[in-house]
């Protein structure tokens, strides 16, 4: 693999210089909040600042504080980064985005700065900036062009050598979202699709912290919105807003659980129920029962892959043939990084290796996969955007005896397989044979599976 860190250029000399113009870039960022305090203790509200919005100074380096910030959530919304970290070290500190999962460094800005930066984006997420020795958390909400605004989710760390910042970008829904978009082939959106149109039962979507889980889930909301349905969410916490839907963000310390507001879903004549996430025994027993009287219920679950759900829920606590009754399908998922095709080269992997990755005799012939090289247009990093891999395992009758029986999940996966239910491995090497992804990313992405 050829490829190299990516190339960034922030205006490192626009950070220490004054602003002369209101409304220039460096103003971007520097708008005041019209609230009557911006260290309010509690930031669950997000607002909206103007890049035209002239700015009062923060400190003596305000102004070049407030440059960085523009030049860092500029860079990260035209890289498209998901996540934006402002960590402090023993000498000096520095900004990473994370783009496409992993982390690259943009900036290690001059120490003076450092203060300024992090106060200023507390200002601006209203959280208390006199607090420094517990976590906070905050919410903001910047417009960075005519008519384009950008939320954020931010929370604060107190470490050894001061606050640690991490702003997650809220992003609206793709107006491409569908399920060919997140990556599921034609024989596996069929299966979805069958199984969320259902008037009732208990679909599941598992996988890892960051595998698209919460978007998956989205795009199935998206599919049932309509006005003959009432939906209902709820979710830790509630990222994006989706007209049409009624969304609840769970508030543990006011006592609302995710199994609180499924019970009180279960008064408000739901069709369709969204869990973010079966945590717990009684979350789980409400959304089984659910399901079971009549509500269509989708949700998460931490597992490896799909026949692991199945274990995991019967572990938690739910009753084997409730189980088997309620659950309709799980889909277990992983996201791959899209190779640039602008670069990307094919690599001469032997014969051995790629069978010892999963790959048929008959598939490797005189065929080589793609890998990753770097170029411009994808920042030197040789990957743009990614797509996910999934596993799409319908409960069959068969599947059921098994649940009832207390069946482990290898038992669970032997049966899937016998019904061709496509493992993960085998989903993401189909991404590689047709040059969407390289081996060495699908093997990354499965090796657990």
């Amino acid at each position: 693999m050829h490829s190299s860190a990516p190339h960034f250029k922030p205006s490192n000399a626009a950070w220490s210089r004054p602003a002369t113009t209101a409304g220039s870039p460096v103003n971007s960022v520097g708008g005041a909040p019209d609230a009557p305090s911006a260290a309010a203790p509690h930031a669950n509200r997000a607002f909206a600042v103007s890049v035209t919005e002239a700015s009062p100074a923060v400190g003596a380096d305000s102004t070049p504080a407030v440059q960085l910030l523009t030049d860092t959530l500029l860079e990260a919304t035209r890289r498209d980064a998901s996540d934006l970290h402002i960590e402090p070290a023993e000498q000096g500190w520095r900004i990473r985005l994370r783009i496409d999962g992993v982390l690259h460094e943009f900036a290690r800005p001059p120490s003076h700065l450092r203060d300024a930066f992090i106060t200023r984006v507390k200002v601006l997420a209203r959280m208390d900036i006199a607090e420094r020795r517990i976590p906070l958390d905050g919410r903001l909400r910047l417009t960075v062009a005519p008519g384009r605004t950008e939320d954020y989710r931010v929370n604060s760390l107190p470490t050894l050598h001061g606050e640690k910042l991490v702003l997650r970008r809220l992003e609206a829904l793709p107006s491409t979202l569908s399920l060919d978009a997140l990556g599921l082939d034609p024989l596996q959106g069929e299966a979805v699709a069958a199984a969320i149109r259902a008037p009732h039962g208990l679909v599941l979507v598992t996988g890892p912290t960051g595998s698209g889980k919460t978007l998956s889930l989205y795009c199935f909301l998206q599919m049932l919105n309509a006005e003959t349905r009432n939906i209902c969410s709820v979710e830790d916490p509630a990222e994006i807003q989706l007209a049409g839907i009624n969304q609840v963000s769970v508030r543990e310390n006011a006592g609302l659980t995710f199994a609180v507001a499924l019970r009180a879903f279960l008064r408000q004549d739901p069709d369709v129920i969204m869990v973010g996430e079966i945590r717990d025994e009684e979350t789980a027993d409400v959304a089984v029962k659910a399901a079971q009287t009549g509500h269509l219920v989708l949700s998460t679950l931490h597992t490896n892959d799909a026949p692991a759900a199945i274990a995991r829920l019967i572990d938690i606590g739910v009753e084997p043939y409730n189980l088997a009754a309620a659950l309709r399908m799980v889909t277990a998922q992983r996201l791959v990084r899209r190779l640039c095709e602008a670069c990307r080269t094919p690599e001469n992997e032997s014969g051995t290796a790629l069978r010892a990755a999963g790959f048929s005799a008959d598939q490797v012939g005189g065929w080589h996969p793609y890998a990753a090289r770097g170029c411009p247009a994808c920042h030197r990093i040789g990957y743009r955007g990614r797509i996910g891999v999934h596993q799409v395992m319908a409960v069959s009758d068969a599947t059921r005896e098994l649940i009832v029986a207390r069946a482990g999940a290898h038992a669970v996966a032997k049966q899937a397989h016998a019904e061709h239910v496509t493992t993960l491995r085998e989903a993401a090497l189909a991404r590689v044979r047709d040059g969407t992804t390289s081996l060495a990313e699908a093997l990354a992405a499965t090796e657990i599976a």
